[in-house]
């Protein structure tokens, strides 16, 4: 991991930008937590942040950097770090020509009011979820190994199916707060099933990008005996600030 800058906010978080490898990335850190931790016969270690990473979806990272760094602010209040990686094909990394055309698909078969096939679910989320998966992983090695950065670790947002993947196979996730999708293959609604940590599943009632029945059958899959599922009335973008504090409360809850 390389950090390539750093800027200290009014509010006395410390935003980071890194890379790792040709990964690049964000870092967001409570003020106490900002300097590497340092034991000495009078002073003890820094307490170690928990930590929250932040899924997106694939809009990139500069796109997505305002609203990312609201939910980074919020969860500093808390005494959380965050941090997100940008996804394969998405921003400033190699595009991904298989990738953009199943998007491309995708965007043609809704627009033409026609069913999405499980194949083209299959062809547009799961090569994405199998390299990022490893991806996050590898960024979450490197993250826990820094002075100011502990466990436990918290998920959320995102791709939900790649929030599936990340709850099933990684163990140092102990709690996610997911937004509810529904064009999820198959096969990870298999792997939902398995998922036993508690959950916290944000849905918007009038979502358009959205099938309601489909996102209400994935939280009944969901194996979990710690869920629970906020709907909201409203689209894709009018998610209320109250389910911000909400899910603020739930990691306060898992997480400390």
């Amino acid at each position: 991991m390389r950090f390539t800058s750093e800027r200290r906010l009014d509010d006395g978080v410390v935003e980071r930008e890194f890379t790792l490898g040709e990964i690049p990335g964000i870092l967001w850190t409570p003020e106490p937590a900002s300097a590497p931790a340092r034991v000495t016969a009078s002073a003890p270690a820094t307490e170690a942040s928990p930590l929250i990473l932040l899924g997106i979806p694939p809009l990139g990272l500069r796109r997505m950097h305002p609203r990312l760094l609201a939910r980074a602010r919020h969860s500093a209040a808390e005494g959380f770090a965050t941090a997100t990686i940008e996804l394969p094909g998405s921003g400033d990394r190699p595009r991904w020509p298989a990738l953009d055309q199943a998007r491309a698909e995708l965007r043609r078969v809704m627009a033409a009011g026609e069913p999405v096939s499980d194949t083209l679910v299959d062809d547009l989320v799961l090569p994405l979820v199998d390299k990022a998966a490893p991806e996050w992983q590898e960024t979450l090695d490197a993250l826990l190994a820094l002075p100011a950065i502990g466990g436990p670790v918290g998920y959320s947002g995102g791709l939900i199916s790649l929030a599936i993947r990340l709850a099933a196979v990684e163990p140092r996730i102990t709690a996610a707060v997911l937004f509810a999708g529904s064009l999820v293959p198959r096969s990870l609604v298999e792997q939902a099933r398995g998922i036993t940590i508690p959950l916290h599943v944000l849905l918007q009632w009038d979502d358009e990008g959205n099938d309601r029945q489909a996102a209400l059958d994935l939280f009944d899959a969901f194996g979990s005996p710690d869920k629970s599922l906020h709907a909201h009335l409203g689209g894709h973008t009018g998610v209320p600030r109250s389910a911000g504090d909400a899910a603020a409360r739930f990691f306060t809850r898992h997480l400390r």
